[in-house]
């Protein structure tokens, strides 16, 4: 009977918790993100990835977020994710995902360079990456980054290098003070598989923090992460549908301003 009460609690609180979703309720930091507050509130955002489908596994809420709030977003992924010999496909496959999640596809740019191939155990320069973000921040005008944390959600060697690439090279060594990047948060694995439910604990977690310096988001659509991860057909195997509807990063995502070094 105990066990009966306690999934009942559980499933009550899931519809709750999805219902706040939907309904787009926020946290009071949530309309703050990227809000200059002048008159000119729209963005020219860069969202730095390391393989097709990072984008709508990991940061569907963020790009839910920005788009919606006509803030100009970019997408730049340092891979075509060929570590299976299936690049050439889940190039279009990301193509296809951007047009669900409303980025113009002039704004996806894929890259396919020698040194930047997808893989565990692969290294990617540091420096490399950094010159590459730089190149893209001066020919669009990009004034705000958003990549992963030192952990990279999963830990993938690629999410790690791309987080490093932006901190350790591009921020430390740019004379481009302007320049604001957040990092998404990374959970522990018990929050990471509690899908809508990790909001209470995300905003929790933001109200703690100046909204100077962490914010929640909320993902109003989480049916378009679906949606976008379901074109990525290629890698839409029965643990990744799993993962989108279990993993929290489909509802909300906690994104963290990067200090500078």
């Amino acid at each position: 009977m105990g066990w009966v009460l306690i999934v009942g609690s559980l499933v009550v609180l899931w519809v709750a918790s999805l219902c706040k979703i939907l309904r787009g309720s926020s946290s009071p930091s949530r309309s703050l993100f990227l809000n200059t507050g002048g008159a000119l509130p729209k963005r020219n955002v860069l969202l730095v990835v390391a393989h097709p489908d990072d984008e709508s596994m990991f940061f569907s809420p963020t790009i839910s977020y920005l788009t919606s709030r006509g803030h100009n977003l970019h997408v730049l992924c340092l891979s075509i994710g060929d570590a299976d010999g299936k690049g050439d496909i889940r190039k279009e496959e990301l193509h296809r995902a951007c047009a669900i999640l409303k980025v113009p596809l002039q704004q996806v740019k894929i890259l396919d360079h020698p040194d930047l191939q997808d893989g565990f155990g692969r290294v990617w320069n540091h420096t490399l990456l950094a010159k590459i973000i730089e190149g893209e921040i001066i020919n669009y005008g990009i004034d705000s980054i958003i990549t992963f944390d030192n952990y990279g959600v999963s830990g993938h060697c690629n999410h790690r290098d791309v987080h490093y690439g932006v901190c350790s090279k591009f921020l430390h060594d740019t004379s481009q003070g302007t320049i604001e990047a957040w990092e998404l948060v990374s959970t522990n694995i018990l929050r990471k598989y509690t899908g809508p439910l990790d909001i209470w604990l995300s905003i929790l977690h933001a109200m703690q923090h100046s909204g100077e310096v962490m914010h929640c988001l909320l993902n109003e659509h989480p049916q378009k992460s679906f949606l976008a991860m379901a074109q990525h057909s290629s890698q839409w195997v029965w643990f990744r549908k799993l993962f989108v509807a279990f993993s929290s990063y489909t509802y909300v995502n906690t994104l963290r301003k990067i200090r500078r070094m």
